[in-house]
């Protein structure tokens, strides 16, 4: 009974020095560099960071993304090759989308149907169903430890009943779920303060605050 205490007590303690370990890893944080090619989200991110002493560095490393039917997997594999390459934190995130009508579509697909299915199409496809669905937002932190962290959360949206807008295409038709006003009717720096929440976090833990 002894030699069994004792044994769960040493792992009781290690598991301890392995968090205490990753709290200073985590404080000593000078840079992060975040995979993207998109300036929107970089914009984004840097808000997150601004008021932090940590720097925030895009990769514009063209690492091939995996077809998964999740955006976190998506980051999840393009983290794992990063770390393998790179010895610094990294971060990457993905978005999907899904509308309530049309079960998981189109998901992480997003960017291929908006390039591919006119907003007119859409608001078709659409006609006499719900008009809600909801972008997940999918980040995963890699660490120089060899540590990796995952972050999602939900922002529930609608669909306008027409074309509203100029700019891009589905964008003429999304809104969140509590704005009358299309993607497209508004500037992206509008929606960065909701979009960032996980950059945020990041950010938080990283710096302390």
């Amino acid at each position: 009974m002894v030699l069994k205490a004792d044994i769960n007590s040493f792992w009781v303690l290690t598991s301890r020095i392995k968090s205490d370990v990753s709290k200073i890893l985590l404080n000593m944080v000078e840079e992060i560099f975040l995979i993207t090619g998109n300036e929107d989200k970089l914009e984004s991110a840097k808000r997150a960071f601004k008021n932090t002493d940590i720097e925030l560095k895009q990769l514009d490393n063209d690492f091939p993304e995996i077809q998964a039917p999740i955006s976190l997997e998506v980051a999840q594999h393009t983290i794992k090759q990063a770390m393998e390459k790179y010895d610094k934190p990294v971060v990457r995130e993905d978005h999907s989308l899904y509308l309530d009508a049309i079960p998981s579509f189109p998901g992480p697909y997003l960017s291929y149907f908006d390039n591919n299915l006119p907003a007119e199409k859409l608001l078709e496809l659409l006609n006499g169903r719900e008009r809600s669905g909801y972008f997940k937002i999918a980040t995963v932190l890699g660490l120089s430890n060899g540590e990796t962290r995952e972050y999602e959360f939900k922002v529930p949206i609608k669909i306008a009943e027409e074309i509203r807008g100029n700019e891009r295409n589905w964008d003429r038709i999304l809104m969140l779920e509590d704005s009358d006003k299309t993607f497209a009717e508004t500037d992206s720096e509008s929606r960065q303060k909701i979009y960032n929440k996980n950059f945020r976090r990041i950010a938080e833990e990283l710096s302390g605050n």
